[in-house]
């Protein structure tokens, strides 16, 4: 292997495609999608910090793999004051020693209920968000992590929007 100083250059990298939109299901069932509208925005007038919203909301569309939501709420995040080692840290959240405790329990509830398939919610994961959350705050947790499924589910296949 050679050696590798400042002046070497580094492979040229493959550019992904960009995304460009699939199925503009807003305008094709316009009806739903003012539904869906109006229940996320009823699901924003919620107790918990918006921060914290938005990092559940981020961490749930990195493991569903859709980049546009992944990329719009990091971006609400770092809007809503997080920091950016926090978002990039979002993957390996168990490990990394920037989430508190509070943080670390809505992540551990997002990433069971966005992988049901992996088996239901343990109770070990539901009691330690109990710990953390009043009823109120679980179950508004528990609406925007459904709601975000959704709209990943949404956005993933059908890429209704451009990535800006």
């Amino acid at each position: 292997m050679g050696d590798v100083d400042e002046t070497t250059e580094a492979p040229p990298v493959a550019m992904p495609r960009p995304l460009v939109p699939r199925l503009a299901v807003d305008d094709l069932v316009p009806h739903v999608a003012k539904r869906m509208d109006a229940l996320d925005t009823a699901a924003e007038k919620v107790s918990l910090d918006l921060g914290l919203l938005e990092l559940v909301r981020t961490r749930a569309s990195q493991l569903n793999g859709c980049a546009y939501c992944t990329d719009a709420h990091a971006a609400e995040a770092l809007s809503a004051g997080e920091h950016t080692r926090k978002l990039l840290s979002l993957p390996v959240w168990q490990e990394a020693p920037f989430f508190t405790t509070r943080e670390r329990a809505a992540l551990g509830l997002t990433d069971a209920i966005t992988r049901l398939t992996d088996g239901p919610v343990t109770d070990e994961v539901w009691d330690t968000a109990a710990k953390e959350f009043t009823e109120v705050e679980l179950a508004e947790l528990v609406w925007t992590i459904a709601i975000i499924n959704t709209w990943n589910r949404i956005a993933g296949p059908a890429r209704p929007w451009a990535i800006e």
